[in-house]
Order: C-alpha cells, then sequence, then structure tokens
C-alpha cells in the first residue's frame, strides 16, 4: 500500500513538473509578444519623428536626447542617427519574430509529447457564465453628469 502511494506521488510531481516547464514556456512566449510590440511602438515614434524633421532645413537646429542628455545637433546629423536606430529596432524585432517561431514550435512540440490540451470554454457555458455574471452584478445608478456650479435645470 505504501509504494502505491509514494508511485501516486511521482506521478503527481512529474505532472506539477511538466505543468510549471509548460506554464514557464507560455509566459516565455508572451513575454516575446510584449517586447515585440514595445519595439514595434518605438519604431513607430521614431518614424514620425523621421517625417517631422525631413522637410526641414539641414542645417537647423536641433535637439536629440541621448542616454538621458539632451543634446544639440543639427537636422542633417539627427535625422541618419534616428533613421540607424529605426532599422536597428526593425533587425531587433525580426530576430525577436525568428524567436517566437521557434519557441512556438517547441511549445506545439511539448504539447504533443505530453498530450497537453487547452481547455476552452463551450459556447453554452460562456453564455451561462455571462449569464450569471449579469443577474449577480451589483452597481449603482446615477443620473445625469453635472460639473461643480453647474445648475440642472428642468423643464416642465
Amino acid at each position: 500500500m505504501a509504494s502505491k502511494v509514494g508511485s501516486d506521488n511521482r506521478e503527481l510531481m512529474n505532472e506539477q513538473e511538466i505543468a510549471s516547464v509548460y506554464a514557464s514556456m507560455r509566459s516565455e512566449i508572451n513575454q516575446l509578444h510584449s517586447k515585440m510590440t514595445e519595439l514595434e511602438m518605438e519604431v513607430s515614434e521614431h518614424s514620425l519623428v523621421m517625417e517631422a524633421i525631413r522637410p526641414l532645413d539641414p542645417s537647423r537646429r536641433c535637439y536629440r536626447m541621448i542616454g538621458g542628455v539632451l543634446v544639440e545637433r543639427t537636422v542633417k546629423e539627427v535625422l541618419p542617427a534616428v533613421q540607424g536606430s529605426r532599422d536597428g529596432l526593425q533587425d531587433v524585432i525580426a530576430r525577436l519574430g525568428e524567436l517566437l517561431e521557434k519557441k512556438k514550435k517547441e511549445v506545439a512540440e511539448f504539447e504533443l509529447k505530453h498530450k497537453i490540451k487547452m481547455r476552452r470554454a463551450v459556447d453554452g457555458e460562456a453564455k451561462n457564465d455571462a449569464g450569471r455574471k449579469e443577474g449577480s452584478a451589483q452597481g449603482v445608478l446615477v443620473g445625469p453628469a453635472s460639473y461643480p456650479g453647474e445648475d440642472i435645470i428642468s423643464e416642465s
């Protein structure tokens, strides 16, 4: 009897380890997604800056933040630097995309190897849950918004 309990505990521990590894793999994928999104926003900002300063006179004074220090340069000097930064960010995004695809393949292989299936809510269950949430929700009914000092006048 004791040996049976010990083997059940080992199997349970093994399942816990598998779940832990799977969760960490999914977490890595989510982190890669968020980092790529953050970098894509930076690329967008760099592009906006380039569009704004491109039509300006190349000898015009321009300021650029370098390592937390605001530095005075000319448009002619800043434009190539901003473009280089944007291109570097795009290269990093491309490498992160390749790494993301590799991680997704690893997760898919891990799911197949350990027969992991994600539970999805059935449409009927989702509707029932939504109905329960609506019925049990408590709220406060508020009248029309008014600003301080503004009187609400009703015409009767």
